[in-house]
């Protein structure tokens, strides 16, 4: 990947590699500056060896930040998302994602002069499409965005996996797109627009266990074949319609799927299952370094947030591999204020201990050794 962008041509000593650790170390120990980054990384240079790295000044970190590409620490960040994907997954015959974006608020010197353009009314900055593997609980694919740019434009672009069911809100409501997914020998669930013109083709009966959930469940296809002026929607295969309640709302949700296998209650509980991609996108912001950032050029942001997401996935693979029952919030933690040290290395010197206090409390009771 270095080679082929050329990402070290003009590194001058600083190398991807180096850049890279140094800003994974920002990540795991919460730095909030340049100066606490260089201050805390310098300090731990008997180590530097053993990672490949040297040591680090702010305003060359500043200076990389600003201008190696970006795309590098992303092609990064996919690469092993491909990969901790493939290693963590069970094997099952249907994958459940769910994909959504966050915005994340960029404001104030320095960030006006390339946010300003692209913002929309509620937000200037940038937005980070995503889509989670609920088996994994892991990224499987990611993007980075202006503001402006819509769900769905993003979700275009995106590979479609086949046996795979894809969950995802109003805000990707594309029928073309719909009827890409469904070519691809994929499934999704999202929810009908209020205003979407459908015909009815058939009822069909609710289970009595379903009943206190579905309100109904139909098959039905779109009316028109031109929704809107001067577009064409190619999906004219029957859909599923499943209208379920709502606790505490007026209005019930009402679910379109090309799934006809799963029952109407499993149909809400993956559109229930939306809610984690939310969670991911809250827990990442509140316990990784994405609202505050050590560069405020473009490049800058988008590095830093390549790096949030490659440090998520090495704590999920660690966590998989050691079979570590802590949870992610914990292990963060114990990183965090362990983050030089050697495990083996440690556990050695203590059996060694053990070892040696065993032999002395034997020569006291005069055994021979």
């Amino acid at each position: 990947m270095v080679s082929n962008r050329e990402s070290d041509k003009y590194s001058k000593g600083f190398s991807s590699w180096n850049h890279l650790v140094t800003m994974m170390y920002a990540q795991l120990s919460g730095c909030r500056c340049l100066r606490e980054l260089e201050a805390g990384f310098n300090n731990q240079a008997v180590h530097h060896y053993h990672l490949g790295c040297r040591t680090v000044k702010r305003t060359t970190l500043s200076d990389a930040n600003a201008k190696r590409d970006a795309e590098l620490f992303m092609d990064v960040c996919r690469s092993l998302m491909t990969q901790v994907n493939r290693k963590l997954r069970r094997e099952v015959s249907d994958f459940l994602y769910l994909l959504d974006s966050s915005p994340i608020s960029l404001k104030g010197n320095g960030y006006d002069e390339w946010t300003l353009a692209n913002r929309t009314r509620n937000t200037q900055g940038v937005k980070l499409h995503l889509l989670l593997n609920t088996q994994t609980e892991t990224p499987d694919y990611f993007n980075i965005s202006a503001a402006n740019i819509n769900d769905i434009t993003d979700a275009t672009s995106m590979p479609i996996e086949e046996n795979t069911t894809y969950v995802f809100d109003k805000g990707y409501c594309d029928y073309n797109w719909w009827y890409k997914i469904n070519v691809k020998e994929a499934k999704f669930v999202t929810r009908f627009k209020k205003n979407a013109s459908l015909i009815l083709l058939r009822e069909q009966a609710i289970p009595i266990d379903a009943r206190e959930v579905v309100v109904s469940d139909s098959i039905v296809k779109f009316k028109n074949k031109h929704p809107r002026a001067k577009h064409i929607n190619h999906y004219e295969a029957p859909l599923r319609q499943v209208i379920i309640k709502r606790p505490g709302h007026a209005t019930p949700l009402i679910l379109a799927t090309n799934d006809f296998e799963r029952s109407a209650k499993e149909i809400a509980d993956c559109y229930k299952n939306r809610w984690g991609i939310e969670l991911f996108f809250k827990w990442i912001k509140q316990n990784l370094k994405i609202k505050r950032y050590l560069g405020r050029s473009e490049n800058a942001v988008r590095i830093q947030i390549s790096t949030v997401l490659i440090s998520y996935l090495l704590i999920t693979l660690h966590r998989h591999t050691h079979q570590i029952k802590s949870s992610m919030k914990a292990l963060l933690i114990i990183i965090n204020t362990s983050l030089f040290q050697r495990p083996e290395l440690d556990q050695y010197q203590m059996k060694k201990r053990r070892n040696k206090a065993r032999r002395e409390m034997l020569q006291r009771q005069g055994v021979l050794i």
